[in-house]
């Protein structure tokens, strides 16, 4: 589809001046169309996010409705997955970016419809949905691929200059802190030995979780099974990350978890970024 491998298209606009704080927001809808029938728009509403990247849309270009693609105050840019109902990511902006990108150049990730870049003046924001390494030992390849190829990527932006925000599902819990019982998963998929390393090199390469940056012994989670009440027993997983370059931490002002929104397995997180 030409729309998912446009790989690099350009969106020519004009600059803007960066002079209030921003709010910026990632959640895995875990289905965009569903979510809409549920509390999505009620939310953006009430919460008024400058930016907002969603994972997991699980549609494709055909199926998405003016509703969705033209929300009121905001610019989007979707990413589709070539498998129809699976993967996507979307990026709603109330600033409109220098430049675009779908994905980072290496058709076997991007076909997938995970990766929308927008840049911006102050800084360029990656909004990724992460693979899922549970289904096969191949998958769990394609993850560790994909992981180390957006490192290569990040690496070299910032070696460019650039300061990076990377928001999304990465579909691991890095600590045992992150997640409610880790022996009981240290052999799963989200939690093995070789994927919470890959985090450790992330964060070796000079990458910040910002979370832990402001709250180093706080536990909370973003994401909970759909079993056995494990949202209401609060047995979850910490997934879903703002991560940031170290050339951009000293903007970062706060950041939350919005364990009490509903509607999809996984909570919005929030990050705010000081003005200039």
């Amino acid at each position: 589809m030409p729309f998912l491998l446009s790989i690099y298209l350009v969106t020519l606009i004009y600059n803007f001046d960066w002079g209030d704080d921003m709010r910026i927001y990632s959640w895995n809808v875990n289905g965009l169309r569903a979510i809409a029938q549920k509390n999505f728009f009620e939310w953006i509403k009430e919460e008024n996010p400058d930016i907002l990247c969603i994972q997991e849309t699980k549609l494709q270009e055909n199926q998405l409705k003016d509703e969705l693609k033209n929300i009121e105050g905001y610019f989007s840019y979707f990413s589709f997955a070539d498998k129809k109902g699976y993967s996507g990511v979307a990026t709603y902006t109330k600033i409109q970016p220098n430049e675009v990108k779908y994905g980072i150049g290496i058709e076997e990730f991007d076909k997938e419809g995970r990766i929308v870049i927008t840049e911006f003046n102050e800084f360029t924001l990656l909004n990724i949905y992460f693979p899922n390494g549970q289904m096969s030992d191949e998958r769990l390849d394609y993850k560790l691929r994909f992981y180390d190829a957006v490192l290569d990527y990040c690496n070299s932006e910032v070696e460019k200059g650039k300061r990076l925000i990377i928001c999304g599902d990465y579909n691991t819990a890095h600590r045992e802190i992150d997640l409610k019982n880790p022996k009981a998963n240290e052999k799963y998929s989200g939690f093995l030995p070789i994927e919470r390393a890959w985090i450790d090199k992330f964060i070796e390469n000079g990458y910040i979780d910002t979370f832990r940056y402001f709250y180093p012994e706080k536990v909370e989670y973003t994401w909970w099974s759909y079993k056995f009440k494990a949202r209401e027993k609060n047995i979850g997983w910490r997934i879903d990350y703002h991560f940031v370059s170290k050339n951009f931490i000293d903007k970062v002002k706060d950041v939350k978890i919005l364990t009490d929104v509903m509607g999809s397995d996984h909570c919005p997180i929030m990050i705010e970024v000081e003005g200039e």
